[in-house]
């Protein structure tokens, strides 16, 4: 029986590539010179160190500048609050999303079901599996969550004929 996974996990390595060129950006660029402006990768969140609110939120700006040019979906990205660290410098701590909640799956298996469509969705850890007798009824399962559920960067792998 046709099956695919329903999945939501950012490609770290992109995200790794996407850190280092924004911070050969930010040592290049004019006016981040003589400050200690920054950004860190570590497992899954991003630090970002600046020495104002206005000079973070251009590091941001480059960083997510960067990720979208890798094809890496800004809505894994969920930001922390941010905060002083000694010596006038500020600090944001972005966490990277990967996984689909439990919340998410359940109301990916709801839109599922009230579409009516002739598929089963079961949740399966973080992944939400979907199997239906046809791949046309997959493959159309597939845009219609692309369409329903824009708020989660959602991915289809797996698939199994």
């Amino acid at each position: 029986m046709p099956s695919f996974d329903v999945v939501s996990e950012a490609d770290m390595i992109e995200v790794k590539n996407a850190v280092e060129q924004s911070q050969k950006e930010i040592a290049t660029r004019f006016d981040f010179k003589g400050t200690g402006a920054s950004v860190e990768h570590k497992e899954n969140e991003l630090t970002v160190v600046a020495d104002s609110e206005f000079q973070l939120q251009q590091v941001r700006d480059v960083l997510t500048n960067k990720l979208s040019k890798r094809k890496v979906d800004v809505r894994f990205l969920e930001d922390g609050d941010i905060k002083k660290v000694g010596g006038d410098k500020v600090k944001q701590v972005i966490k990277i999303k990967n996984g689909i909640e439990s919340d998410d799956a359940k109301k990916i298996v709801r839109v599922i079901k009230d579409s009516k469509m002739k598929v089963q969705a079961s949740i399966q850890g973080e992944a939400v599996r979907v199997t239906g007798a046809k791949r046309d009824d997959l493959q159309a399962a597939m845009a219609m969550l692309r369409k329903d559920v824009p708020e989660m960067p959602l991915e289809f792998n797996n698939f199994r004929d």
